[in-house]
């Protein structure tokens, strides 16, 4: 599926206190495979003025919209602002993960059979907050480390009832 590029100011939403960029009508409908009524929690690769690109979720906006996140690190690295207009170019997603696996993260689960099959009977979306939240470590060693804390915190819980909270160890 080749991208779709569209111009669009960067917006604020208060209610979640972040800026994101709506998606219009016609690049819903495209991402979507040319259906109308939109599919949301589509993931996209997203690039603004060919600059800053990264892998990133379409959540919807309500009345049929959708919006992407732009982070105020990604904004700082491309000196935009809110009601700035950008090019955005939106491409599907068919990675497994949309993140890199981490070399770590699959080493554990090598050597832990009962983590590797309670981690991939997770939904998608808690298995890339996880792998997310474990690439951010800088370093292989505290990779490992989260990875670990990770595993051993869904060990504890409740097959198929598991939470955000419980697997980074709040609950």
């Amino acid at each position: 599926m080749e991208p779709i590029e569209q111009t669009s100011p960067l917006l604020y939403l208060d209610k979640l206190k972040m800026h994101y960029i709506e998606l219009n009508g016609d690049t819903l409908t495209y991402l979507n495979g040319g259906e109308e009524k939109g599919k949301f929690n589509q993931r996209v690769i997203v690039k603004i003025n060919q600059q800053v690109e990264w892998q990133g979720g379409v959540v919807a906006l309500g009345e049929g919209k959708g919006y992407v996140a732009v982070s105020k690190a990604r904004m700082k690295e491309l000196d935009i602002h809110f009601g700035d207009e950008v090019n955005v170019e939106f491409t599907k997603d068919f990675s497994e993960f949309g993140h890199e696996f981490p070399i770590e993260l699959n080493e554990v689960l090598k050597q832990d059979p009962d983590a590797h099959e309670r981690f991939f009977n997770l939904t998608p979306g808690k298995q890339r907050t996880l792998i997310y939240y474990i690439l951010q470590m800088k370093t292989s060693d505290k990779r490992i480390e989260r990875s670990l804390s990770f595993m051993n915190n869904l060990k504890r819980c409740t097959p198929g009832k598991e939470t955000m909270r419980q697997l980074f160890g709040k609950e």
